[in-house]
């Protein structure tokens, strides 16, 4: 190092500080600093690299499949799905909880990704047809469906506090109009039109599982907001329009 690049270094010594100090509340973001806690976006990240590896290996397969089939079809629809949980991760928000949440979540989207990954590229074998089957069809429909749902539902989630708020509100529009729990919703018929798509019982498995515990998350929701507000809309239900 030369003097000249010392004398540069020095004559811009304030905005180099600044930059510096600016990197502190841009990491806590991410990892907060009291022990066995960690923040929403870095769980959401860390639960969608899990099983990364796996998504890797079904797009590699998907894409030598010539001329493209069903199964690689699907093989493509789940990897576009995972793709999109990295995008989710770095855009949500959320509060501290204790880090063996994490390592929970983790495990599952190893096993769970594992499970899905490898039925699709060695045990799945579809008809030449496949695409004509109704099961086919009506399973992407409702995946697309779903997706889109849970999408806007997040989005209007994401809308409702400002960085640093923990101020809870009710949200509004979308199926929020009539469910509590519309993310929830969202993601469960994905799950139902996946099932139906590939029709297997790693997929029918997960499916039976989102519901089992979205529909919980979302009972407990609806409850919660209940007793939290006052004016909350008496006329929604937990997590099925007009039903349930």
């Amino acid at each position: 190092m030369n003097l000249s690049t010392i004398g540069m270094i020095l004559k811009d010594k304030d905005k180099i500080m600044k930059h510096v100090k600016s990197a502190g509340p841009m990491m806590s973001t991410v990892m907060l600093k009291k022990r066995g806690k960690v923040k929403e976006k870095m769980e959401k990240l860390l639960r969608s690299y899990s099983d990364f590896q796996e998504v890797i290996a079904t797009f590699r397969q998907a894409v030598k499949c010539q001329p493209l089939d069903a199964s690689c079809c699907i093989e493509l629809i789940y990897v576009l799905f995972k793709v999109l949980t990295f995008v989710y991760a770095l855009l949500t928000r959320g509060r501290p909880f204790p880090l063996i949440i994490l390592f929970k979540g983790v495990a599952f989207c190893i096993g769970n990704g594992f499970l899905q990954g490898y039925y699709l590229i060695y045990c799945a074998e579809y008809p030449a047809d496949w695409y004509t089957d109704i099961r086919f069809g009506l399973g992407v429909f409702l995946f697309v469906l779903g997706m889109g749902i849970n999408i806007q539902s997040d989005y209007i989630l994401r809308q409702l506090r400002k960085p640093g708020e923990i101020t809870y509100r009710i949200p509004q529009g979308g199926l929020f109009t009539y469910v509590s729990g519309a993310n929830f919703l969202g993601e469960i018929v994905e799950w139902i039109g996946y099932a139906l798509a590939t029709w297997s019982p790693p997929a029918l498995a997960f499916a039976f599982f989102s519901l089992c515990f979205l529909g919980l998350r979302a009972f407990h929701h609806h409850r919660f907001y209940l007793k939290m507000f006052e004016d909350y809309p008496k006329s929604r239900k937990a997590l099925i329009p007009f039903i349930f």
